[in-house]
């Protein structure tokens, strides 16, 4: 296939890209503004190109069309209505307009019910594209929502990983009760491979997640134990300290991952049932005990 693949030089984007080119299919890569893009590479503007005739010439020969793109929170530079909502939203009505055959969106598992901007806006994108497909002619689409992404790269994988280097750990307290089904990046791609090629014929929304869920604290824990390193003294950070924490991230760099929409994201669990995504794969997905070896290393 030739597929337009958004934020391919993304954490996502790349891993995908890499496994798509494996498999065989062409891929035009979007870039951000600001970067030089390189051959087969377009620049893809998802703060400003929220209009579908901006999309349509890109969509030109394109058999099928993936969405990576994300932010955490709102920036000026990447405001979260435009990236989540309004140019996903664009994009797939093109796709419907161009005769785009297959899209494929990452969104997020647990934004059903929440009440955060980055749930609100990437709930808007999937159900216009759920729209879409179910209308006469539509595209044949597939909505993942993976748990955590886990893998080298990740800003959130990167923060994990730095704090289980540290023998003495002072984690927020949700760190320590939300539940989580991590997922391995490399598993998430190789489903999006299998999405373009056997299982050609799924549609709907996919749940992306590892075989278990544990808690973000176990989480640290477990990849500390796969470091090589022996267990560390844990502490929990007072809420009103964990706020005021959460409050200072907002003013840090929009890559940093911890802020106050992390934290509230924080008051719900993020599990699902792996049993579909699992199928789609043709084995069990990577256990949490086993990221580091088979992901951050791989």
């Amino acid at each position: 296939m030739y597929i337009l693949l958004t934020g391919s030089r993304g954490f996502i984007g790349r891993t995908f890209k890499q496994a798509l080119e494996r498999a065989g299919h062409t891929v035009l890569g979007g870039v951000s503004p600001g970067r030089s893009p390189g051959p087969g590479e377009c620049v893809m503007d998802f703060a400003h190109d929220t209009r579908p005739e901006v999309w349509l010439p890109r969509l030109q020969g394109v058999d099928a069309v993936i969405n990576t793109v994300g932010v955490l929170r709102d920036s000026r530079s990447r405001p979260i209505d435009a990236v989540h909502r309004d140019t996903p939203i664009a994009l797939f009505s093109a796709c419907a307009q161009a005769g785009v055959k297959r899209v494929l969106q990452i969104s997020a598992l647990g934004i059903e019910g929440s009440p955060t901007r980055y749930a609100s806006t990437k709930r808007a994108a999937d159900q216009h594209l759920l729209g879409l497909a179910a209308a006469p002619g539509g595209p044949s689409a597939v909505v993942l929502r993976p748990s955590v992404v886990f893998g080298h790269g990740g800003a959130s994988s990167a923060m994990f990983m730095g704090l289980a280097r540290l023998p003495l750990a002072v984690f927020p307290g949700p760190m320590l009760t939300a539940k989580v089904q991590p997922v391995s990046v490399h598993d998430l791609a190789e489903g999006v491979v299998a999405l373009l090629g056997p299982a050609l014929e799924q549609r709907g929304i996919i749940e992306c997640t590892g075989p278990a869920p544990l808690s973000l604290g176990e989480l640290v824990a477990s990849l500390r134990a796969q470091s090589g390193h022996g267990p560390a003294w844990v502490l929990r950070l007072p809420d009103v300290l964990t706020a005021l924490s959460a409050r200072l991230g907002d003013l840090a760099p929009a890559s940093v991952p911890w802020c106050s929409e992390t934290l509230a994201m924080l008051g719900s669990d993020n599990v699902g049932n792996p049993a579909r995504f699992e199928a789609l794969l043709g084995h069990a997905a990577t256990p949490s005990g086993e990221l580091v070896a088979r992901a951050w290393r791989h």
